[in-house]
């Protein structure tokens, strides 16, 4: 049989006015001895709660007895076995048993105990000795303890009501299988606005679904676990949970400002930057990812735009003439490439500002009126003949700008008039010596001769039919003494140095007037002579497009013959002349006299 009387203390601090209060349990069990031969006798058992070990150490009396004890004194009662002597005392002569110090069950739950009666005179046992068990019955002395904490946990932004975030786990060392010791339930301490915990299975939920990252970021929850079942009386322990919120994209982008203006100079380069624009989204990593875009408008594709995180950077796509347009309107776009459509009804997730780029008038060079100029003038034609005109102009005012040839023209063929841009020849120019002339001409600005362009002028030399056809080249011929009247000794061929002279028929003719043509005929020479005649033939060439003429000469040698119409052989016999071999024995004998002298002396 089992019993528990509890009694409780209320110490006042009437200078403080305040109450401490205790409570003290003694815990009242009786077992029957097991196997005890003597007569059937209880064994008391107490425990005191830890919170009271200020009081002096509890001795709870029990007594041993057996029918042999007279009361004598003779009877001696002796305690062996796990705690006695130490935690467990016996007066022998009484038997009472009594417990020295406070009893930890989670040190140790039951002690093994023999007990005896003997004579005090002859130390006989009076009767068999008996054994029996003392449990220690669990108080709560224990708290519980969060093995795992502090704890770290994380939950995203805007979760809904009840969303887990983490189970939290305490243990309580007290005996789970007697009263309610290890009985623990959860609360929070700290965080209830936002938080909730299963007070049965320590899992922390959220409590409100409009948590916002943006806002705050960490929350620091406090979780008590309490045994007892959460009464009064129970012990505690808390612990700790970090609760970050992690991002979702529930923010738009949003342009820092509504309108930008800008400048660029009319002499920038493409790829030049103009400025920078800057957009602000409050997400973190892939969800605050902007693209930027320029809308169709007055730009074109004047304009380049591209995004650096929440920065873009627009840049001169192709230049831009202050003449032309002196400014430049347009819309950009920036928005999230991924959106999670549980917030669109945060509003589009795009945003739009205005730019506005002047474009700065800048001192530029001339600009002559073409890129290049291609004229053309005919050859042959006098001194200060008129080829052609270019122009150029100043893009600020529009004003004519004076020009100038550049030596480019080491011939010096050509003048150009510095107030009208007229091109005239110098010279006359002949097509057949060149074809192309090349020639740079230069602008200047009359208050800036740093300001100077260039442009090319390609003159071509038209031609005119001057050439007379002439011989391809140098004709010599031979023919033989014998050849009759009428065979052809030669066939000749023209040319024509003017464009297309080829393609015109050329009539070729002996003068009548010539001596040779009334003298040329072929003689008969004597079979014995072994020389040539040699005949000079005058020829007229006239082209019949213009009829220009021109002159030429053809070399005939006439030749003796062999029979069959093989030309002889004109060489000259091997050997040397008389008057040579005379000549070289004269030198001889000189040497040889020169020599001989030489030695006599």
């Amino acid at each position: 049989m089992q019993k528990i009387i509890c009694l409780f203390f209320v110490f006042t601090d009437w200078l403080k006015k305040t109450n401490l209060i205790f409570n003290w349990c003694l815990l009242l069990s009786f077992f029957p001895t097991v196997s005890l031969p003597f007569p059937p006798v209880s064994f008391l058992f107490a425990s005191i709660f830890p919170h009271l070990s200020f009081f002096p150490f509890l001795s709870v009396p029990t007594q041993l007895h057996t029918d042999m004890d007279r009361n004598d004194g003779r009877t001696k009662y002796v305690l062996r076995g796990e705690g006695a002597g130490s935690v467990f005392v016996i007066d022998e002569k009484t038997g009472n048993i009594h417990v020295t110090k406070p009893l930890d069950r989670e040190e140790k739950d039951e002690y093994r105990l023999i007990a005896t009666a003997t004579d005090r005179q002859t130390d006989r046992a009076l009767e068999p000795s008996s054994q029996f068990i003392i449990r220690v019955q669990d108080i709560n002395d224990n708290p519980p303890v969060f093995d795992e904490g502090p704890y770290s946990a994380t939950v995203p932004e805007m979760a809904n009501i009840g969303t887990s975030i983490i189970q939290v786990t305490a243990t309580d060392a007290d005996d789970p299988t007697y009263g309610n010791s290890a009985k623990l339930v959860y609360t929070l301490v700290q965080g209830q606005q936002y938080f909730s915990v299963d007070p049965q299975t320590g899992i922390l939920r959220t409590a409100v679904p409009d948590m916002d990252r943006e806002t705050q970021d960490q929350y620091l929850v406090v979780l008590q676990a309490k045994d007892m079942g959460g009464h009064l009386g129970g012990l505690s322990g808390t612990t700790t949970v970090t609760v970050r919120l992690t991002d979702v994209n529930d923010n738009p982008p949003r342009f820092t400002q509504s309108m930008w203006s800008f400048s660029v100079s009319e002499l920038a380069i493409p790829g030049a930057e103009i400025g920078r624009i800057s957009a602000m989204d409050a997400d973190l990593g892939e969800n605050a990812k902007l693209d930027y875009t320029i809308l169709e408008g007055e730009s074109g594709d004047t304009f380049n735009i591209t995004g650096l995180n929440q920065e873009a950077v627009i840049t001169l796509n192709k230049a831009v003439d202050y003449e032309s347009r002196s400014s430049y309107s347009f819309s950009v776009e920036v928005l999230n490439p991924i959106v999670d459509p549980r917030f669109l009804r945060r509003g589009p997730f795009k945003d739009r500002a205005s730019i506005r780029v002047a474009v700065l008038d800048a001192d530029e060079p001339p600009r002559f009126s073409r890129a290049r100029y291609h004229m053309d003038v005919s050859e042959n034609c006098p001194p200060a003949c008129t080829v052609g005109r270019v122009s150029a102009v100043d893009p600020d005012t529009e004003n004519r700008v004076p020009i100038k040839s550049r030596s480019s023209d080491p011939e010096a063929l050509f003048r150009i008039t510095p107030e009208t841009g007229l091109i005239t020849t110098a010279m006359e120019l002949d097509r057949e010596r060149e074809h192309w002339h090349n020639i740079t001409v230069i602008a200047t600005q009359r208050d800036n001769p740093s300001q100077v362009s260039r442009v090319l002028v390609a003159i071509e030399t038209l031609d005119l039919n001057d050439n007379a056809p002439e011989l391809d080249r140098q004709y010599n011929t031979a023919m033989c003494d014998s050849s009759s009247i009428g065979q052809v000794v030669q066939v000749l061929r023209a040319i024509d140095r003017d464009e297309g002279g080829n393609d015109s028929t050329v009539y070729f003719s002996i003068p009548p007037e010539s001596s040779a043509a009334l003298n040329f005929s072929i003689q008969p020479l004597s079979r014995s002579s072994s020389s040539t005649l040699t005949l000079y033939v005058p020829l007229v060439l006239r082209d019949g497009t213009s009829g220009l003429t021109s002159t030429g000469t053809v070399t005939v040698s006439v030749c003796p013959c062999l029979k069959g119409g093989a030309r002889q052989s004109t060489l000259p016999s091997p050997g040397l002349s008389t008057a040579a071999l005379l000549a070289i024995l004269a030198c001889v004998a000189t040497l040889l006299g020169k020599y001989l002298i030489a030695h006599k002396a």
